[in-house]
């Protein structure tokens, strides 16, 4: 059977850091805009992790921020380095999207 995982463990990193692009967020906001666009099988067990590796690697950073709700919370935003590889990876992403669609239009 299909292991769907494998297929998402690449494309959901270039996903968290377009998310974080946008405005900063923090992770379990950040869980929750991914599964409302369609990653509805998502757990924090996947996100926590490779928000670690993200900001391990440069392309994330994170700062405390005061929650209107509780105690702060660590909220993660995008690194030059990491609009750098965001944009890499768009480039990638989308022309593997071509010859992928190609080849199962055939």
């Amino acid at each position: 059977m299909f292991d769907k995982s494998q297929l998402l463990k690449g494309t959901l990193e270039g996903c968290i850091l377009k998310t974080v692009s946008k405005e900063p967020v923090y992770a379990y906001g950040a869980i929750e805009y991914l599964r409302n666009k369609g990653f509805t099988d998502l757990t924090e067990g996947t996100i926590y992790p490779l928000l670690l590796r993200l900001e391990r690697q440069g392309l994330i950073g994170s700062e405390y921020r005061d929650s209107a709700v509780g105690p702060k919370r660590k909220y993660y935003l995008i690194t030059d380095l990491g609009r750098q590889y965001l944009n890499e990876f768009e480039r990638e992403y989308y022309a593997l999207e071509e010859i992928v669609k190609s080849i199962m239009e055939e």
